[in-house]
């Protein structure tokens, strides 16, 4: 077989002449199609602080720990507006990647989460703030275990000013 007499797949000459040099006109404008989140969330995210936790009790928090949680967003004066909640019982399976594309998140806190379970390639001990892709992460406790914890309260406590530069 020589050179001169190679045939292509049509699909393969689409694919090397896909941008071609010459534009035409479409007949129809194109359009965009708005892809609704599939992660189920609490919160509107407007300061992109994604908290995430596991809960087999309610949708996201029982009352008790969800009121717990405004009490220390409050005091890192956020709320509900600010933050997203997503309870990974629910979303069984969602990854790092999916909160940073469809989230944008910044700030991503892990209660009672740890990092294996969103697919995170790294491993870090809990209360130590840790960056990766461009995001803070920090593991914690669950809820239920901080609130009867003063120690835990605490270390909490002590990255959240640094997260939130309080």
């Amino acid at each position: 077989m020589s050179l001169d007499n190679i045939q292509l797949p049509a699909f393969l000459i689409q694919e090397l002449y896909k941008n071609s040099l010459v534009e035409f006109e479409s007949p129809e404008p194109v359009q965009k199609i708005e892809v609704k989140s599939c992660i189920n969330i609490l919160g509107n995210n407007r300061s992109k602080v994604i908290i995430v936790v596991e809960n087999k009790e309610a949708a996201f928090l029982p009352d008790n720990q969800l009121n717990f949680l405004l009490g220390i967003l409050s005091a890192c004066k956020l709320t509900m507006e600010d933050v997203a909640i997503i309870n990974i019982y629910i979303n069984k399976a969602i990854t790092y990647k999916a909160i940073t594309l469809e989230l944008k998140a910044e700030k991503i806190i892990l209660f009672g989460v740890t990092p294996a379970q969103l697919n995170l390639p790294v491993e870090f001990p809990s209360y130590q703030i840790q960056q990766y892709n461009n995001q803070t992460y920090v593991i914690a406790a669950m809820l239920a275990d901080i609130e009867s914890d003063k120690t835990e309260k605490t270390k909490l406590w002590n990255c959240l000013k640094q997260i939130f530069a309080i």
